[in-house]
This record gives C-alpha cells, sequence and structure tokens, in this order.
C-alpha cells in the first residue's frame, strides 16, 4: 500500500503518527500542486491520500483520473476541498481524524499578545543590539470584536474577559440570547466592525463575505485582526 501525505508544509506528518504500524510506504509532499494535472501526476499509485488541509482541492474531475484511490482522510472532519457526493460516487472512503480546537484559541491569543505589545519588534530591536521600543498597548478596557461566536470564537471571548476586556459578537446565525448566554453581548455587523480594537474572525470559508472590510473604523486605526489562520 502506497500512502500519500500532502501539505505538510511545517514537516511534523511523519512525528504525529505510527506510520511504520501500518507496514506500508509513505511519501511527504510539502509543496504545493501547481494544477489539477500536477496532482493527477503526482498521486496517481496511491491507494491512500491524507490531505492535512484545504490547500489540494479534489474535485470530481481530479477524483476520477485517481483509479488507484481508494481511502482520502482530512484533517478533523470538514474540509471544503474534498467533493464528498464526487467521493461516493467513485467508490472513495473519505473519513476524517479527531483533532483539539484549544491549539487555535492558544495562537489565536498569541498573535493578538505580540500585536499589542509589539513583541516581534522589540525582540528585532534586542537582536539589532537595541532595546525596547514603543510601549505597546493594554488590553484592559479595550474591546474584543468576534465575528463567529462558535467554539473557538467563544473560547477567545473568555480569555479575552480575563484579560478585562469587553467582548462583543456577531455571526449571521447568532442570536442576542445566545451570545449572552457566553457571556458576549451581541451587537449588529456594523457595531462589530465599527466598535472592534480587536477582531478575531473565526467562521468557514463562505463564497459569500460576512462583512465588507472597507466599513472598519477603529479596527483599521488600531490594525489588528487575529483569527484562526492569521
Amino acid at each position: 500500500m502506497r500512502i500519500a501525505i500532502l501539505d505538510d508544509y511545517q514537516g511534523v506528518a511523519l512525528g504525529l503518527a505510527d506510520w511504520d504500524s501500518l507496514h506500508a510506504e509513505v511519501h511527504v509532499f510539502a509543496e504545493a500542486f501547481e494544477n489539477e494535472e500536477a496532482v493527477v501526476m503526482a498521486l496517481a499509485e496511491y491507494e491512500v491520500v491524507v490531505a492535512m488541509r484545504e490547500r489540494t482541492p479534489f474535485p470530481p474531475s481530479t477524483l476520477k483520473r485517481l483509479p488507484r484511490l481508494k481511502l482520502l482522510v482530512t484533517t478533523g472532519p470538514v474540509n471544503a476541498a474534498i467533493d464528498l457526493d464526487a467521493a461516493h460516487r467513485l467508490g472513495i472512503t473519505v473519513c476524517g481524524t479527531g483533532y483539539f480546537s484549544y491549539p487555535t484559541v492558544e495562537l489565536t491569543w498569541g498573535l493578538i499578545l505580540s500585536a499589542a505589545r509589539l513583541i516581534p519588534q522589540q525582540v528585532d530591536s534586542v537582536r539589532r543590539g537595541g532595546w525596547q521600543e514603543g510601549l505597546g498597548m493594554s488590553l484592559r478596557g479595550a474591546t474584543l470584536g468576534v465575528l463567529g461566536l462558535g467554539r473557538l470564537g467563544t473560547a477567545v471571548a473568555e480569555i479575552g474577559r480575563a484579560f478585562g476586556m469587553e467582548t462583543i459578537a456577531w455571526s449571521k446565525n447568532l442570536t442576542p440570547a445566545d451570545a449572552q448566554a457566553k457571556g458576549t453581548t451581541y451587537v449588529s455587523r456594523d457595531e462589530l466592525f465599527t466598535r472592534s480594537d480587536v477582531l478575531s474572525i473565526h467562521v468557514v470559508l463562505s463564497p459569500n463575505p460576512p462583512a465588507d472590510f472597507s466599513r472598519v473604523q477603529s479596527l483599521a486605526e488600531v490594525g489588528w485582526l487575529c483569527g484562526a489562520c492569521v
């Protein structure tokens, strides 16, 4: 059996599972494929493909050209790059792995704190032989806006309140009662973008963007935009 692991640009996949126990040939592809033809040429001989991310698309046209493919695995329960209906018609099993959501929350706050306290700039200054430059900005009393108050957004807002921030939220299906139950204030879409000093985005990719970023006011002045994929 031959297994292809895709889009492992961090070089971590082989250390995250016991691949040797499968007694299979495992090959890692770190670089992105240029087009569908490149995908087909690279993966034509593989029975199993592990799509770690959504970077490589698997539309019907691609899946039809991979006759050996029997199992397509994705990290987590959802992968928008895979056409599930086409895979089902072609007899390709698609499944997802378990995953932890807390690293995303931790990374989000790492980005927020780095922006607030100018940490990258301070480190660069010290490496150049200098010292502290500027003061940064305190989070206490600032407004944290959360676009998408699901599992991740709720956890991010909870930490924001621990820093003494006011937390506000909006999403397409969020109600004032739901936001209140999660300790956050529901606001309109426009108010979210107008009032937020920090905006954390936790929504799935959609062809219909939920907001017009050109109307952002206080956020644009502070210059902070944090989220799961930033």
